[in-house]
């Protein structure tokens, strides 16, 4: 009789352990133990398993739950399981789910390694994955749009990717800012039919919470600076460009802009300092119907101008694509009202832009596309499987309760904003086919952008440390599993991961990655979904309520027309434009990058280099705190201890 030592490490989740029969079987190169109950299992648990003859290399685990005579079926949550070896030799298996039903559970040792087939006996081969194929499967939610998990409903959505007891409380407070909408109803404003009397009154309605920045935001949203600056910095940094000539379409002139003859276009335009923002992908898009009254969104070109004393500022603006004698060129001499009036409409269309394309299809239906595959494809023992899971936990459920909380027939969005309802797919089909895989790694698509020199971009400047050191840490993981390109064209699992990616989430367009020919591609492919399902999310979900919690500087829809000329704003009629609605803008409790509580790593060199990687993430935030101490306006949204490792919230 050979006697093997086992520790199961069952979870310190709220009611991780059951009341349930629990059993276990080694599986080995030579043999299997017997399958053996386990009783008592809370924190770590120790049991001797047996067998007959030694089962040589212990290769995998079964565990099945089955329920006692009168005893309701309940979950188990178990972390991991230890095999101490009658030589002294530890076998670790890495699991970190929820098992709640009869079903035999099999999980690999975790020592890394690529390949879908596992040898369990000498004549015998298991395909370890096949159940995930089908437990994870792709559903169509709008043609057009990267496809999601299907399921029948949250309750269906497999125990694994559902939130912890932990989680489910954050959410509770995520739910009591989601019901200040419910709130605004009972007030009677989002039905209101009045119109504002003043900002006073504004004010009163939109200042149960704020923050340092949405307190600033409230005093500066009309400069022209602060306007500026959050394209930089604000909650969407990546849609402004260099401009190294006019539009065809964008008729302004040297004569509209510099007044006293000072300057040039094509001056200011060879010296890098002219900017363009364009929303064309608004163009034409089918507006919200509220209250009965037709909503308005417009698709307008901004340019902006850096001066002398570094700030970036608009200096002229067309409200729709198409240039005509009703659609005039706004420029900041002109009247006080038509020059705000302006800006709002543009500050309307970057919260539909923001909202959908750089927030909801880069971040959320990405990280879901990214997170679903991997489980499709990839078993727990896998180099990649370790490396990613922590950066898609909790996203295939927070998606579910997006597109049934905000984007559904009676989401909060679709009834609420000027893009909901069809506009709303018109323009996630219309971002999602104009995607370029330059436009998701950061370091690209500053260079493609031609926004390196511009002073002030703090999301530019974290964003490419973060890049740097994201991309050493994925540089040092797989170049330990993957020796040359040859390893890597030949891993089935790998190549049918991002196989997956290519068919379901980008729709096979031209241009993104379908296969990995190098451990370089595979790299600089992961670094992207780190970065994208981290430090990108945070800078563009973080900031939602700082510069949306003052309705007017993020209005997300408008009643009245865009002005067919000028000379006829006034506040009042500045006022009549905006609604009485806001969305109950959300924030998040980080957790911080690079802190990963489960252990799927085993090996030595792997773990050194999530020690290295967690340390240059402390330092970077230290640097990051000390420049913000200087600035009239902290940038914390990619601050490493405030940035999630998932789209989580």
């Amino acid at each position: 009789m050979v006697k093997y030592k086992v520790t199961v490490y069952t979870g310190s989740n709220f009611s991780a352990t059951t009341l349930n029969k629990v059993f276990i079987k080694l599986v080995g190169e030579d043999g299997e133990s017997f399958r053996t109950k386990l009783v008592s299992l809370k924190g770590s648990s120790k049991f001797s398993v047996c067998t007959d003859l030694d089962i040589g290399k212990v290769l995998l685990i079964e565990l099945d739950k089955q329920p006692i005579l009168l005893t309701p079926k309940d979950a188990w949550f178990v972390d991991k399981v230890c095999v101490k070896t009658p030589d002294k030799k530890v076998y670790t298996f890495p699991i970190y789910r929820w098992i709640d039903d009869t079903n035999v559970h099999r999980f690999r040792e975790a020592t890394g390694r690529t390949g879908i087939l596992l040898q369990t006996s000498k004549n015998t081969r298991i395909l370890y994955n096949i159940s995930q194929i089908f437990l994870f499967s792709w559903h169509v939610y709008a043609d057009g749009l990267p496809h999601c998990i299907k399921t029948s409903g949250l309750a269906s959505l497999p125990c694994e990717v559902q939130f912890s007891f932990t989680k489910t409380s954050e959410m509770d407070l995520w739910w009591i800012n989601f019901c200040r909408l419910l709130e605004l109803n009972l007030k009677g404003l989002a039905n209101q039919r009045t119109l504002w009397k003043d900002f006073e009154e504004i004010d009163k309605v939109f200042c149960n919470k704020s923050t340092d920045i949405s307190e600033y935001v409230k005093k500066h949203w009309r400069e022209d600076a602060f306007f500026g600056y959050q394209y930089l910095n604000g909650n969407n940094p990546i849609l402004i460009r260099r401009c190294t000539s006019l539009p065809d379409n964008f008729p302004v002139t040297d004569e509209m802009v510099f007044v006293h003859g000072c300057k040039s276009f094509s001056d200011e335009m060879q010296k890098g300092n002219i900017y363009l923002c364009d929303y064309k992908t608004l163009d034409g898009v089918m507006t919200n119907v509220i209250n009965e009254k037709r909503q308005y969104l417009v698709a307008p070109l901004v340019l902006l101008h850096k001066t002398p004393d570094d700030k970036l500022k608009p200096i002229a603006i067309q409200l729709k694509q198409t240039p005509s004698d009703d659609n005039p060129i706004f420029v900041p001499s002109d009247s006080e009202y038509d020059w705000l009036v302006a800006k709002a409409f543009v500050k309307s269309a970057d919260f539909s832009e923001h909202q959908l394309n750089v927030h909801l299809l880069r971040t959320h239906l990405l990280a879901e596309v990214f997170s679903l595959s991997l489980l499709r494809n990839m078993p727990m023992v896998h180099p990649l499987y370790k490396l990613l899971i922590p950066h898609t936990r909790y996203t295939l459920q927070i998606n579910f309760l997006a597109r049934r909380l905000l984007i559904s027939d009676t989401g909060v969005f679709t009834q609420f904003a000027s893009s909901g309802g069809k506009g709303m797919f018109t323009i996630l089909r219309r971002s999602l086919s104009s995607m370029t895989y330059t436009s998701l790694c950061i370091p690209d698509d500053i260079a493609e952008r031609g926004v390196e020199s511009l002073p002030n971009y703090y999301y530019r400047d974290d964003g490419l440390r973060l890049w740097d050191i994201i991309h050493r840490f994925v540089k040092g993981v797989l170049s330990y599993y993957y020796k040359n390109d040859q390893e890597v064209k030949d891993d089935v699992e790998l190549q049918k991961w991002i196989q997956d990616i290519y068919e379901h989430g980008f729709l096979s367009q031209d241009g993104i990655p379908q296969s990995f020919s190098t451990v370089e591609e595979m790299v600089k492919f992961v670094t992207m979904v780190i970065f994208t399902c981290s430090a990108q999310h945070g800078a563009v979900n973080s900031g939602q309520y700082d510069y949306g919690g003052w309705m007017p500087n993020t209005p997300i829809t408008l009643q009245q027309p865009p002005p067919i000329k000028k000379g006829t704003a006034t506040e009042a009629s500045f006022l009549q434009t905006l609604t009485h609605l806001a969305l109950p803008l959300i924030w998040s409790f980080q957790a911080g990058l690079g802190c990963y509580p489960d252990f799927h790593f085993s090996e030595e060199k792997p773990l050194n280099l999530i020690h290295t990687f967690q340390e240059e993430l402390i330092q970077l935030s230290i640097k990051i705190k000390e420049r913000n101490k200087s600035l009239e306006v902290p940038y914390t949204y990619m601050d490493p201890s405030e940035v999630e490792n998932s789209v989580a919230i």
